[in-house]
């Protein structure tokens, strides 16, 4: 029992992925249009992998990513509201990088800039009831750049940045994060903006499908839902699933160095967060996008025996953030309210 109570862990001090050291999140948005931005600002390039498992993904910069690529580290992630006009928040972020000679570059040379590597991934919300005739000048790159500008350790969750305009289901989805400490120290952070065709909450109340992994009253304190999941009983699912009209995108962050492709299979587990928080998910009319990256602060912790230590720490860390991306989806629904313009329930009027 002591070494049962020993081992665990517990939230980082901000309950935040910026709780993994070197990282910051700006967040900004458009009331008026109902949509935003939200931007994931390392204090360095780190190394990074992506996960896209929706039938409907729109997504920048993701195929630097790959195995047989020359660049697998980026400058920042971006998440954003918009759809494909959202795609313009990388451009952003990537001027601002760019401004203070952050980016990739092979052989540097005078008045060369460098070249920001910022993937980004969308959501839909275009259809959300904000007015979106903004003509030939779409905010997403403004939106950016001044979230790149007040990035910060704090920042708020709900109504916010890439989950301004998100719908959860039937409900009003919104922008949620949170972290876990290891018992030896390794910190695992997420955050997520939900906007998903599937539900968040079982059937016939209000209880969340992530509610076994909450830790505290994080997200209310209700407890595992006590429905039965039964065969396509999509209670509080969206009755009208858009194509494209649906998608969670999340990042993954680690203090642990890390691999490409040792990140790569943590952002592989780390969907099945999705999984145990959204009901349905990755249907053929969602996006469903994590990026993982790894800042690199602290060695992965030792472990005696004769057998390699590396692969268990990555099972560690990847089991860890499909918790902690679950407890952000609910926690993003959770803090949501209803801004005008839009008729999604907010989950505190259940």
């Amino acid at each position: 029992m002591e070494r049962h109570a020993a081992s665990r862990g517990h939230p980082g001090p901000l309950n935040l992925i910026t709780d993994v050291e070197g990282l910051r999140v700006g967040q900004a948005d458009d009331a008026q249009a109902c949509t935003g931005v939200t931007v994931i600002l390392p204090d360095d390039r780190v190394a990074a992998a992506v996960d896209v498992r929706g039938g409907g993904p729109g997504t920048r910069d993701t195929d630097a990513l790959g195995a047989s690529c020359l660049v697998r580290s980026v400058d920042a992630v971006v998440l954003s509201g918009g759809s494909v006009y959202g795609l313009a928040a990388g451009d952003g972020v990537a001027a601002w990088l760019g401004a203070r000679d952050r980016g990739f570059t092979l052989l540097r040379q005078p008045g060369v800039p460098p070249s920001p590597i910022v993937p980004t991934a969308v959501l839909y919300d275009l259809a959300n009831g904000g007015d979106k005739r903004w003509g030939e000048t779409p905010p997403y790159r403004e939106l950016a750049l001044r979230a790149a500008t007040h990035a910060d350790k704090h920042f708020p969750l709900g109504t916010c940045g890439a989950g301004f305009g998100a719908a959860a289901g039937a409900l009003k989805g919104g922008l949620g994060s949170a972290s876990y400490v290891t018992h030896d120290g390794m910190t695992v952070g997420a955050i997520v903006a939900c906007n998903s065709f599937g539900s968040v909450v079982a059937p016939g109340g209000k209880r969340f499908w992530a509610g076994a992994f909450e830790i505290g009253e994080e997200f209310g304190g209700l407890g595992p839902a006590d429905a039965r999941a039964e065969g396509e009983n999509w209670e509080w699912a969206k009755l009208d699933p858009r194509p494209l009209g649906n998608t969670t995108i999340a990042c993954i962050a680690t203090d642990v160095a890390l691999a490409p492709d040792e990140l790569q299979r943590v952002a592989t587990m780390a969907q099945d967060g999705m999984a145990r928080a959204i009901r349905p998910i990755h249907a053929p009319f969602d996006g469903d996008t994590v990026f993982a990256i790894s800042t690199a602060r602290r060695e992965a912790p030792a472990m005696d025996g004769p057998v390699d230590p590396r692969p268990f720490i990555v099972c560690r860390l990847g089991a860890l953030a499909a918790d902690v991306l679950a407890r952000a989806i609910a926690r993003g629904v959770y803090s949501a309210a209803t801004p005008a313009g839009m008729r999604e329930r907010a989950w505190a009027s259940l």
